[in-house]
């Protein structure tokens, strides 16, 4: 292996630099990026990699060899460290315990965040709201109306802080007092929009602005739909309230068929060019929104339990945050195997006849299974 010319080889923070110094590169972007991560190992191969090493990877000429060979002298990750430290931000890379575990799972995760607030294991239950810039009074509405029901129930909303329908959905869930992440195309330095400065700084107080690009980046067009894969992938499924025919929220659905998550669509009147993108989702199988609870229903199980609060029971369905008190608590004590009805009475307190109302209620929203002998399983 050649030797390291790194100026912090050793160190422990050699990783992170050297990641921070490949990104930084013109011209390596998460693919070319992730093309010679699988390469070469890690980012401190890469950038110790001879020029004639890295043309064997595929979408690296010469120019580009040249650029990542010189990288380390022509590039200070430290600077870009001293950047994040100004503005409250960290970086989470790729393999990361703090890494979400959602963007594992898509096909072009990032290779690395940059993160500014927090984010928490509850935020696994996230749903994406997207939708036009330059939206109507309805679509506001809407919008603000499904931030807000999604955040009361404990869902995380996710969208791209830009004007129109994302900044609606962001300001819904924090009047709700729930959780809401805000993707950017441009780096966190700056915030894109600027009138969004208030509405990002309550943001990263009730959840995170998140971007995969250097501190630095100034927004630009080609940086928004490679953002919008990062919005349906850290969600269970994207709405879009408004859309038009070209617009770039569909770019966002696409991405999540792609993910493998749900699509979601609000309709409008159906001469209005703001609902004509929506109306095409719907018409290609889209689950059609009127409330929360049809987002709520149609997601189905997670792929492994989530604890909304850690005094709360773990969720295994998102439509179990929309349950009752009283029948949070009877789901919370059932389990994979059977238990008889009489054990559930006297665990809960409650006379016999809400427990069984109760019951029932959890077995029509196909909670729970009834077993003969009036046994009971959660699903």
């Amino acid at each position: 292996m050649p030797k390291s010319n790194s100026p912090y080889a050793g160190t422990p923070d050699e990783p992170l630099l050297d990641m921070l110094c490949l990104t930084l590169v013109p011209g390596v972007g998460p693919q070319t990026c992730r093309a010679l991560l699988e390469h070469f190992g890690t980012a401190t191969d890469v950038l110790n990699a001879s020029r004639d090493r890295l043309k064997g990877v595929p979408n690296v000429g010469p120019k580009l060899a040249d650029k990542i060979v010189s990288a380390r002298t022509d590039f200070d990750p430290r600077a870009e460290l001293d950047e994040c430290r100004k503005h409250d931000t960290q970086i989470v890379l790729r393999g990361d315990s703090n890494y979400p575990a959602a963007l594992e799972e898509i096909p072009d995760p990032p290779n690395l965040l940059y993160v500014r607030g927090e984010l928490i294991e509850a935020d696994a239950l996230a749903v994406a709201i997207v939708g036009s810039r330059h939206c109507t009074p309805y679509g506001l509405r809407v919008a603000d109306k499904l931030g807000a029901s999604l955040g009361r129930v404990g869902i995380t909303v996710i969208s791209g802080l830009a004007r129109g329908i994302d900044a609606a959905a962001h300001r819904g869930a924090l009047r709700a007092g729930g959780r809401t992440i805000g993707i950017l195309a441009n780096g966190l330095s700056q915030i894109y929009p600027p009138e969004h400065e208030d509405l990002a700084r309550e943001v990263v107080e009730r959840g995170a602005l998140i971007s995969e690009t250097a501190m630095l980046q100034a927004p630009i067009a080609g940086l928004f739909p490679q953002r919008n894969r990062i919005i349906s992938g850290l969600s269970l499924g994207v709405v879009v309230v408004e859309a038009t025919p070209k617009s770039g929220s569909l770019s966002t659905a696409k991405h999540a068929t792609d993910q493998n998550r749900e699509i979601f669509a609000v309709p409008g009147p159906i001469d209005s060019l703001s609902s004509v993108g929506c109306h095409h989702l719907i018409r290609d199988g889209a689950k059609l929104v009127q409330s929360v609870e049809d987002i709520l229903e149609e997601l189905g199980p997670l792929v492994r339990d989530i604890k909304p609060a850690p005094d709360e029971p773990a969720v295994r369905r998102p439509a179990e945050l929309a349950l009752s008190e009283q029948e949070r608590k009877v789901l919370g004590l059932l389990g994979d195997q059977p238990i008889p009805i009489d054990q559930v009475i006297a665990q809960t307190g409650l006379v016999a006849s809400q427990v069984m109302a109760t019951l029932s209620v959890l077995e029509m929203r196909r909670l729970v299974r009834r077993l003969p002998g009036q046994m009971f399983s959660r699903i």
